[in-house]
């Protein structure tokens, strides 16, 4: 426990030190995260004697970065998208170690977790990022947490018993719960004076929500695999796609209700 703590608070430093200097540092944090999990996700697949061409993804990663920090518009960010399925399929025609499945599972690791580690770069260049960042990290936080503790005091009923044996319905309400709480402490605070309560209640429960669902959905893929974690680069808490898989939805989803509240537009 001691481990995962002091894990957590260099983690978090680094996130604020990152996030905090400049819209590059921004970009190339989450550029890198995204090359980071895109490692792991090949190198696990390798166990199920799947070849990704890995080097695809981290070069759609990379222009994705740099079409974020100069701003690029909608087609352009499609054209990137495009290209890296041409290239993750050409891989398989010239790669035998690659082959067809290697391709496939290419192009998933693109859309997933690549689109949304470029949506995240797009977002952390936007007017409304910090708004975005903080009411989902912080509900997604309070959620895991309360959902642990509440599942563990009162959890009976298995919530999703093929992918996570250990998450119940009965967590998972107190984990929306808590994300109601954070969201009007969020409110309370002066950081954010023009988000009115609803907003800040909305957004946290469905930022909070839709980050338990991206837990959900790395641990059907490290089912698939047989890993329990990704990786061991955060000592106590695993990989970096270990700690990413919430907010990779929850960030997404803060941004969209704010924008159509019409928060930054």
């Amino acid at each position: 426990m001691k481990q995962r703590v002091i894990s957590a608070v260099v983690l978090l430093a680094i996130v604020l030190l990152c996030v905090s200097l400049s819209e590059v540092t921004r970009v190339l944090f989450f550029g890198i995260a995204g090359v980071l999990c895109s490692y792991e996700l090949s190198r696990n697949l390798e166990k199920i004697e799947v070849y990704c061409a890995a080097w695809v993804m981290y070069v759609y990663i990379a222009v994705q970065a740099l079409l974020a920090i100069f701003h690029a518009g909608a087609l352009l960010y499609i054209a990137c998208f495009t290209g890296g399925i041409y290239l993750a399929l050409f891989s398989g025609i010239v790669h035998k170690k690659v082959s067809g499945n290697g391709a496939i599972y290419t192009v998933a690791g693109l859309a997933y977790p690549g689109v949304l580690f470029g949506v995240l770069m797009m977002i952390s260049v936007g007017e409304i990022w910090l708004e975005a960042l903080v009411l989902a990290a912080i509900s997604t936080w309070t959620c895991d947490t309360f959902a642990l503790l509440g599942g563990m005091r009162f959890g009976k009923h298995k919530l999703a018993p093929l992918v996570s044996p250990n998450k119940t319905i009965e967590g998972c309400l107190c984990g929306a719960l808590a994300s109601l709480a954070a969201g009007f402490v969020i409110w309370l605070l002066p950081v954010f004076p023009y988000l009115s309560l609803p907003v800040c209640l909305i957004t946290a429960l469905l930022s909070s929500s839709l980050g338990q669902i991206g837990d959900l959905a790395e641990s059907l893929i490290k089912r698939m695999i047989g890993t329990k974690d990704f990786g061991n680069l955060i000592p106590g808490h695993g990989g970096m796609f270990d700690r990413a898989d919430s907010l990779l939805f929850s960030i997404p989803t803060a941004y969209l209700c704010l924008h159509l509240a019409g928060i930054g537009v």
